[in-house]
């Protein structure tokens, strides 16, 4: 009996990895469709670079909102239920994009879908943490999170098969899978058992939740750590992802060399995503953190001074986009220890809005720097200081990770 049991629950959390790491999939491929169908939007309709920089914010401004939404909403009504909503969201808006014929059009069109993407992503991290077996949590929101960078990679991919003029047909794949994948986890996404469990003691879901929950019982000075360094990786992260494009056609790579530098800094992300989720289950955690917030501010050194011939281009990007997402893993995975079953949805969904702060300053400040005249080099070397200072905060923040907490 006790056997059977185990196996089932086995099933049951390898079935939850597998249709979230889906989730995750899709929204990479949503997340950083703007970015790679910037150039097609560019020579069709024109946009100045502070126009392209709204165009660029708008969904994260949705997530934003989503997030901190969704991640309430998950602590009153469930995990799937929110995860499945939020996915069919983004995937109607995403669809939707294709059909706006103006820059404004594409505007509130990727704001709406952001929004569904921010409900996305609290649910996919706490499904992933409260359905793992004991001392795998870290692994399988790594890996649900790996899915991210691998849905880029997939969107890059578009861009080498459709000529830019075709830009449309990278919202209409970020749009389709989500619908297909949206009734698949309504079907056979198991709700988290600990959501279940609260379930029981309705007393217990039902008190102490809300932002200022997320502050009681010692959890301050954790959650505000927690929410500088989403603020300052997410910033970093959606700068590369909506800018680097631009940035490397700027260093005179051509359109088919960044669409592949791309590919390579998504696939390194994945497989930084990967490496660390494993590193985290070990004793080697502390080494893995060390080595990942190092390394970040030296690459990106490397790539704004380093040589500029394609292959060195690409294979730091490669290594760069493995660091990037290796720290945004490290937060995730450490994201729902900081906060008990009853709040965790809450707790999450806020630090993850938090994060859109520093996804709306990111796109912006790159905006700026280009607008201001910068080169690619100054554009990369005026994200240091920041980086520095966010990787500050996440050693601090992982070198003791809290114990995770019960209901």
């Amino acid at each position: 009996m006790l056997e059977s049991q185990a196996r089932a629950e086995v099933a049951s959390a390898s079935r939850t990895v597998v249709l979230c790491f889906l989730a995750a999939l899709c929204e990479g491929i949503d997340i950083q469709a703007a970015g790679v169908a910037a150039n097609g939007i560019i020579q069709e309709l024109h946009p100045g670079k502070q126009q392209l920089s709204l165009f660029f914010t708008a969904s994260t401004l949705g997530l934003f909102f989503g997030a901190g939404i969704g991640g309430s909403l998950s602590d009153r009504i469930g995990r799937k239920k929110t995860l499945v909503g939020s996915v069919a969201v983004f995937g109607v808006f995403s669809l939707l994009t294709p059909w706006a014929g103006s820059m404004g059009g594409l505007i509130w069109a990727r704001l709406l879908a952001g929004f569904g993407l921010g409900g996305t992503l609290p649910n996919l991290i706490s499904l992933g943490s409260e359905s793992a077996a004991a001392g795998k949590g870290s692994a399988s929101v790594t890996l649900i999170y790996s899915g991210m960078p691998l849905g880029g990679a997939l969107a890059s991919l578009v861009t080498l098969l459709v000529a830019p003029d075709q830009w449309r047909w990278i919202f209409v794949v970020g749009g389709v899978a989500p619908l297909i994948v949206a009734p698949l986890i309504a079907l056979l996404l198991p709700e988290s058992a600990a959501f279940r469990d609260l379930q029981v003691k309705a007393d217990q879901v039902s008190a102490d939740t809300g932002l200022l929950a997320v502050m009681r019982e010692g959890r301050a000075g954790r959650t505000v750590l927690l929410w500088c360094s989403f603020f300052l990786a997410l910033m970093t992260l959606y700068l590369f992802l909506n800018w680097l494009p631009t940035l490397l056609i700027d260093s005179g790579l051509t359109k088919s060399q960044t669409a592949t530098g791309m590919i390579g800094f998504n696939l390194g992300g994945w497989l930084g995503a990967i490496l660390i989720g494993a590193y985290l289950e070990t004793r080697q955690r502390q080494r893995g953190v060390l080595v990942t917030f190092i390394g970040l501010p030296l690459l990106l050194l490397l790539l704004a001074f380093g040589p500029k011939q394609p292959a060195i281009v690409t294979l730091v990007v490669f290594v760069l986009g493995a660091a990037v997402l290796a720290a945004q893993s490290t937060l995730y995975s450490y994201a729902p220890l900081c906060y008990p079953t009853r709040i965790r949805g809450t707790g999450v969904g806020f630090a993850v809005a938090a994060g859109r702060f520093g996804s709306i300053a990111g796109p912006l400040l790159g905006g700026l720097l280009m607008v201001s005249g910068g080169s690619p080099s100054q554009v990369l070397t005026g994200l240091l200081p920041l980086v520095v200072i966010g990787s500050v905060c996440a050693v601090i923040l992982a070198w003791r990770p809290p114990p995770t907490t019960g209901g």
